[in-house]
């Protein structure tokens, strides 16, 4: 069988597996790699080189500063601070829109949507509004912000890593922002317009399945709180925690009123779930007082661990029970099935009590029978004390690469790099942050683009579609192009559907004798808008807490899905000429 062949039948084969995931994305890809190798039509060397290419490493490093932000507690210090300054529900609800939009700009989408997911539901409460209408627009928000640079989405840096390859120069780092400003502001206009008409009025099921702790938290000089009453300080509706008492020296007030003014070294007990109870740590300038005590050098872990029958600290207090001198780790909550109106301080241990436990890593693990370790949340602790390193290391390789001081795969290996030194992240979380299908999927795909052009297969097919879509003049190829790119990212991934599309628009360009470059950018910005299912990472997020239906998604985003295609031809050529 010739080359030519045998390559358009493994096309074929992967489209078809892409398309319907029998097996996952990278399993498919690594398969098509195997093939291509055993068949020889790629060498080892070209086959591998993908996987040291600079667009995994720039992919790969993209992945650890995003974490490394999170970890700082940046982008929730925005929602926070955004909630915060609220005057008008709606307002403030397309501020956070607008804020998501940029914010995913620079970082993952996915992380930008998971991060402002609470704050958004909490900003939909206080206003009355379901969760439904609010969840929704604010994966959408975060995807339209993905088009704006070149690192806004995966995709994105995966058609410019393929592009010298075709011999076409790679996106440069705001060069998609001529049409993505545009498609953004548009997009966002019909969320704040459009959308709340087209959208279900379904109450939100964000917390059903959160455990709700109890935690002695103390308000801290210059907190937030300080100064402010219960209503105002927004706990409850902006933060999702519920204050059981208040300590203010001997006195304790349980069940304060709305009115209750705080002070400097109140202690407040309040209800919720670890996000809530860790973000308002971080957020409100409150603190834990049995933290602070604790001194713990190396790597802090935070777990969720059960009281088991024949513990020690069985109907005592944890400060009869000495908990931080037994154990070495101090208890920043527990959880109890039965709601409790007590103190945490004043609770005595029962058998079943989910403790939520922060120490060193030595002392976690020692902790013996009688404490058994349900879950590990040491990923969802955040300080803001390293927020502004974690932000100029971000912001500076940003610039660098975005002004050409240096290549961007150069300045966000260098960021990493001083990200681990300066222990902002620590290796085994660094390498947790990489996303590795994407990475394996996209390297693949890399060496399976040669293989298509080194034996002629994509000097054959184009040659065979622009006899097709030739009639169509440019414009129609660029609508053409653009549909069919949209309809393969439903099934298969973006980042997939991007690089199946890539090799046939440029022959096909070529062939008819267009520039490519106005077909590149449309098939980029296609695959990086995905609005007509929830199988985007980012709506998949929303789907289950704002109670949506498959065709919520498309009643929605099919309109969005139009208004993107028609600013983008409107756009494309008078920027990129034909």
């Amino acid at each position: 069988m010739d080359p030519v062949t045998l390559i358009l039948i493994l096309f074929v084969a992967a489209l078809v597996l892409f398309a319907t995931e029998w097996l996952p994305v990278d399993v498919t890809a690594l398969g098509l790699l195997s093939a291509l190798l055993l068949f020889g039509l790629l060498t080892p060397r070209e086959a591998f080189a993908g996987f040291g290419s600079d667009t995994v490493l720039t992919l790969a490093s993209l992945f650890i500063l995003t974490r490394v932000l999170l970890r700082a507690g940046v982008i929730e210090w925005i929602g926070a601070a955004l909630a915060r300054r609220s005057r008008s529900a709606t307002g403030t609800l397309r501020g956070l829109l607008g804020s998501v939009a940029g914010v995913s700009a620079f970082t993952s989408n996915t992380a930008t949507t998971a991060v402002f997911l609470p704050v958004v539901a909490g900003m939909a409460r206080r206003a009355g509004l379901p969760a439904s209408r609010a969840l929704m627009p604010l994966a959408f928000a975060s995807i339209l912000g993905g088009t704006i640079t070149l690192i806004g989405t995966t995709t994105n840096l995966v058609v410019s890593g393929a592009l010298p390859a075709t011999g076409q120069k790679p996106l440069g780092f705001f060069e998609l922002a001529w049409v993505g400003v545009p498609v953004a502001v548009v997009g966002l206009a019909y969320l704040f317009f459009v959308a709340p008409r087209l959208l279900p009025a379904r109450d939100a099921q964000l917390e059903d399945s959160l455990r709700a702790y109890l935690a002695d938290l103390t308000v801290a000089p210059g907190s937030a709180l300080e100064g402010v009453t219960l209503r105002e300080s927004g706990l409850g509706r902006d933060h999702g925690l519920t204050v059981v008492a208040v300590r203010r020296g001997e006195e304790t007030v349980y069940a304060p009123p709305a009115s209750f003014r705080l002070l400097e070294g109140d202690t407040l007990t309040v209800e919720g779930p670890t996000e809530r109870i860790l973000a308002g740590k971080n957020t409100l300038g409150i603190v834990s007082k049995s933290e602070q005590k604790l001194q713990t050098g190396g790597d802090v872990r935070l777990v969720e661990v059960v009281v088991m029958p024949g513990s020690p600290l069985l109907g005592r207090t944890l400060r009869e029970a000495r908990f931080r001198e037994r154990y070495g780790a101090s208890v920043l909550a527990l959880h109890r099935r039965a709601r409790q109106v007590e103190r945490l301080g004043r609770l005595r241990v029962q058998v079943g009590d989910v403790l939520l436990v922060q120490g060193g890593a030595e002392r976690i693990d020692a902790l013996g029978d009688h404490l058994v370790v349900l879950g590990d949340l040491t990923e969802r602790q955040s300080d803001l004390r390293r927020a502004p390193l974690a932000v100029l290391l971000f912001a500076g390789a940003v610039l660098l690469g975005g002004l050409g001081v240096l290549p961007l795969g150069v300045a966000v290996v260098v960021a990493v790099a001083l990200s681990l030194a300066l222990r902002l992240i620590s290796p085994e979380e660094a390498y947790g942050a990489v996303e590795w299908p994407v990475i394996v999927l996209v390297a693949c795909m890399l060496a399976f683009g040669t293989a298509f052009e080194a034996t002629g297969a994509a000097r054959v097919l184009t040659g065979a579609l622009s006899g097709v879509l030739e009639p169509l003049g440019p414009y129609g190829l660029l609508a053409a192009l653009f549909v069919v790119t949209v309809a393969l990212t439903q099934p298969m991934s973006n980042q997939a559907a991007a690089l199946v599309m890539l090799p046939l628009a440029i022959g096909t360009a070529k062939a008819l004798g267009y520039d490519p470059r106005p077909f590149i950018i449309g098939i980029t910005v296609a695959a990086s808008n995905s609005f007509i299912t929830p199988l985007e990472p980012s709506c998949m997020l929303v789907y289950g807490p704002g109670r949506y239906t498959f065709l919520d998604f498309v009643r929605v985003g099919a309109g969005l899905t139009l208004l993107t295609f028609v600013v983008s031809l409107l756009i494309i050529p008078r920027i990129w000429p034909f």
